[in-house]
């Protein structure tokens, strides 16, 4: 991928400055007035384009069409959004192709924050993952309480399985599924596409097959695919494992150095945020509330900054 690079780190403290102050609305000190009034309604940084490469579910849901545009009138920026599997996402932010990344893989972010290429990790939202699968329900997993178990189930059983098999946030969380459930899929019975969500419910629908879904994109499409939830994940009582945390995390401008990093705050602010928290909060789809936030905490948690068990 080619990503229009720029030198953002010229007058990094006045922009760093004009960034806290378009994440907090506070006023920069030694700015008048009519100034701070201007800067409440469009505060530009860097060159004015953000690069934010993201997992397919936060651009499949529709939840990127209500945060973005908020955030661009506001710091009057364009963001150019790279819809892609977690590990891919990671990989070109890795590469320094991309400013700052919105992903679902926690083991996976803290290998990107002790590479250095990370830094301010913060926690943004979260839902969770569901197996899903055909009405008729040819494995008879439906109502099984451990996630485990209903991989085991549809592995003995050789009913087909759909795997995104694309190295995303889903994907690895499937695979450690499998692995805690002491198997590894393979057969004729277990195919992996190299698709996004979306496009993996609808093969699995097609097929007549499993699949694991976040909950927020099988709700977003499952006016358009007949299959159903027969394990739920923790927000529904189901398995902890099969929760799905959302971590935001800037380019650490150290180790790429034309990241446009004061913007990359921005956004990590604004999504963490109460204005941004609400318009998480707030989306939906088909009558359904697709993410949680859970950024804003009385009592923050020092782990969401650094990686687990450093």
């Amino acid at each position: 991928m080619s990503t229009q690079r720029r030198d953002v780190l010229r007058a990094a403290g006045a922009a760093g400055a004009l960034a806290l102050a378009g994440c907090l609305g506070t006023q920069v000190e030694g700015s008048s007035s009519d100034e701070q009034g201007s800067q409440s309604q469009s505060a530009s940084i860097g060159d004015g384009e953000l690069v934010l490469a993201t997992t397919t579910s936060t651009y499949d849901t529709g939840l990127l069409d209500a945060l973005n545009p908020v955030f661009e009138k506001q710091y009057d920026a364009t963001v150019k959004t790279l819809p892609q599997g977690t590990g891919a996402a990671i990989q070109t932010a890795a590469n320094g192709d991309a400013d700052v990344i919105l992903v679902h893989a926690r083991g996976a972010e803290d290998e990107f924050l002790k590479a250095g290429h990370g830094v301010n990790r913060r926690d943004v939202m979260y839902n969770d993952f569901v197996v899903v699968g055909p009405a008729d329900d040819p494995a008879g997993i439906s109502g099984m309480e451990s996630a485990t178990e209903a991989f085991a189930t549809i592995a003995e059983t050789e009913s087909l399985f759909v795997s995104r098999g694309d190295d995303s946030g889903t994907n690895k969380k499937e695979l450690n599924v499998w692995a805690e459930a002491g198997i590894d899929p393979s057969g004729q019975w277990y195919q992996a596409v190299g698709k996004g969500m979306g496009d993996t419910l609808v093969q699995a629908d097609q097929s007549g097959g499993y699949t694991l879904s976040d909950r927020g994109t099988y709700l977003a499409t499952k006016d358009n695919i007949s299959l159903e939830i027969h394990v739920q994940g923790p927000l529904e009582g189901g398995p902890e494992i099969l929760k799905n945390p959302y971590g935001v995390i800037p380019v650490n401008p150290a180790k790429h150095e034309d990241t446009n990093y004061q913007l990359a705050m921005a956004y990590a602010g604004f999504l963490t945020s109460p204005q941004g928290q609400e318009l998480i909060a707030n989306y939906e789809a088909n009558g359904s509330q697709l993410f949680f936030p859970n950024a804003l905490s009385e009592d923050p948690g020092f782990d969401e900054y650094v990686p687990q068990d450093s």
